[in-house]
């Protein structure tokens, strides 16, 4: 992923040895990188997936390119994610996922960088298309899919699919 950059955040390629680093602990980050990290970060439901990204990441490097940290520019901080998923399929579609730690959710931070993630994933080769899944309870992600774009384009009793 190359560094993109919205007027309050940036983001950058979340790499194999950063997720290894991570996994022994925030400050075990603060070494390797020059950012700080949100003290609530990663999520519970992204860090369950390191193990699995690492193994991928090291037998399809690149994958990697498509998966980025969000550092808000002013504190210089790790306050979330944000990717599609391993990159284009065979059709040319691209998975939108994030998470931004609570601390810094409410701010329109998510719906800055995906737009701006859209954007530049719409600009790469193979790209036709980006989609994206939420729960129908997730009202903040629904309101972030909205305000970047997106349409439903199916529902069911457990998620509703977006399309760009």
């Amino acid at each position: 992923m190359p560094f993109i950059e919205t007027d309050r955040l940036k983001i950058v390629t979340f790499k194999v040895g950063m997720m290894e680093a991570l996994l022994k602990g925030n400050s075990e980050l603060e070494k390797i990188i020059p950012y700080k990290v949100a003290s609530e970060y990663p999520l519970d439901v992204y860090k369950q997936f390191f193990t699995y990204k690492i193994e991928r990441f090291r037998k399809f490097p690149n994958e990697n390119e498509w998966e980025g940290i969000l550092i808000h520019k002013i504190d210089n901080k790790i306050m979330g994610d944000m990717g599609f998923k391993g990159g284009p399929n065979e059709e040319g579609i691209i998975d939108l996922g994030y998470s931004i730690v609570p601390s810094y959710q409410g701010k329109g931070y998510a719906t800055e960088m995906g737009k701006a993630m859209v954007d530049w994933g719409l600009s790469q080769l193979n790209v036709k298309q980006v989609i994206a899944t939420c729960n129908p309870d997730n009202f903040a992600s629904i309101r972030v899919l909205e305000k970047i774009g997106f349409n439903i384009t199916q529902k069911t009793k457990d998620k509703l699919y977006w399309s760009y």
